[in-house]
């Protein structure tokens, strides 16, 4: 789907890097999609550039990407801002709070170098933000971004904190805010992430004590769907086969692009007793089943097994096979469904089509030692953006896996 997020990688990337000290020979090696690098942002309180501050601190950041059909659009929640930036790294659209910034200076034209690419006039749209995040955009270059209430206009309700709404502009000024209940509707609990899809619906997905909430709304903002979706009442096709105590956990809800219905990616691990011992020694990771759900019926159809990342280590003439779950990245228009994982040397990409008759591992090489803070987004289309915040500037990058899957598509 639309928007995707990469964070706090870094004590993975230490137990790999572990590992590696040890091992004569990594098993496990895929083929890597060149990163391309297309605009770079510097740091600074001028309108084109971005506030990362305590860039120490990667949890204090609220900073997000998206991208529809090459433009991107980033969040800056330091700054009070929203960005709509096209793939030359020109500003087109700024979403300002004029209390905090400055208004900006408005050009008639946009231009690259001596190029002048045509009569883009840029724009600004004043806004009264407190702290913007996640964002998506839909087919009608809506913005959607999630605004963090300020204290006095947070509530409660069961034991649920209600502080955050998702704010909805169109190309020229702020249309409404929505909530729960629609536009003016009482606000989320925490929201993991929001989606559009091919139909202009926003889908808001919120973590609570018992598992994930989502909520979908049509194009006008109207709620038509909302479900809980609880760990411990998900499908477990393993409980019958187990002896040990097992662990289920849904690691993520993303919506299908084009039907209504959900993927609900579960991750099950059990007990791990060890054999000479028989004491229990810990918690194993077992199998990936991403299920679709009937967001009407409530119905869940037959799942999909997802491989596991394996880790192949070699030392003291043993080798061993450490398997983990990836992170489930979303569902693109043509059905693919992308799952990633950060290794030492970058991102293992997964991608699998429907019909599990082919997948498909790329690797993104990134130096995470050179990157203090990333944010991802997997484009409807297949294409992988990202904002890289180094220490001296923030960097927009893609990789184009689209283009593996079209030419699968072709032969």
């Amino acid at each position: 789907m639309k928007k995707i997020i990469l964070r706090n990688v870094g004590l993975f990337c230490v137990f790999v890097s572990l590992f590696s000290l040890f091992s004569c020979k990594n098993k496990n090696v895929v083929s890597s999609v060149k990163k391309e690098t297309l605009f770079n942002l510097q740091y600074g309180s001028f309108e084109n550039q971005l506030n990362l501050l305590n860039l120490a601190n990667t949890g204090m950041i609220d900073t997000s990407i998206a991208m529809k059909n090459g433009f991107f659009y980033i969040s800056n929640g330091n700054a009070k801002k929203l960005l709509e930036i096209n793939s030359y790294g020109d500003l087109l659209t700024l979403y300002y709070n004029n209390e905090t910034s400055v208004a900006p200076s408005l050009e008639e034209a946009v231009t690259t170098g001596n190029e002048n690419i045509g009569a883009s006039t840029r724009k600004s749209v004043s806004y009264a933000f407190n702290s913007p995040n996640l964002v998506a955009v839909d087919n009608r270059q809506y913005v959607y971004v999630t605004e963090t209430l300020p204290k006095e206009r947070q509530e409660y309700e069961d034991s649920k904190a209600l502080w955050q709404i998702v704010l909805r502009f169109n190309s020229n000024s702020f249309v409404d805010y929505i909530g729960q209940n629609g536009p003016g509707g009482l606000p989320f609990p925490y929201i993991r992430n929001i989606y559009t899809t091919a139909d202009n619906e926003l889908v808001v997905v919120c973590i609570v004590m018992k598992g994930l909430e989502v909520y979908c709304f049509s194009p006008e903002g109207k709620l038509i769907h909302s479900v809980t979706i609880e760990s411990d009442k998900v499908p477990n096709p393993y409980q019958k086969e187990m002896e040990e105590p097992m662990f289920v956990t849904v690691e993520n809800i993303i919506p299908d692009y084009q039907d209504d219905k959900l993927w609900v990616k579960i991750d099950y691990s059990a007990v791990y007793t060890n054999e000479v011992s028989r004491v229990n020694s810990g918690i194993e990771y077992l199998h990936t089943l991403l299920y679709p759900l009937d967001i009407t019926s409530g119905v869940y159809g037959e799942p999909i097994e997802v491989p596991a990342y394996e880790e192949s280590v070699e030392s003291d003439f043993t080798k061993q096979i450490y398997k983990q779950p990836y992170d489930f990245l979303g569902v693109t228009s043509n059905g693919w469904f992308f799952f990633s994982i950060p290794t030492s040397n970058g991102y293992v990409i997964q991608m699998i089509n429907q019909s599990q008759s082919q997948v498909i591992k790329r690797l993104l090489p990134i130096d995470h030692s050179q990157i203090m803070y990333s944010n991802f987004n997997l484009s409807d289309t297949g294409i992988i953006s990202a904002l890289l915040a180094h220490r001296d500037k923030a960097e927009v990058v893609w990789w184009r896996t689209d283009l593996f899957i079209d030419s699968l598509l072709k032969s």
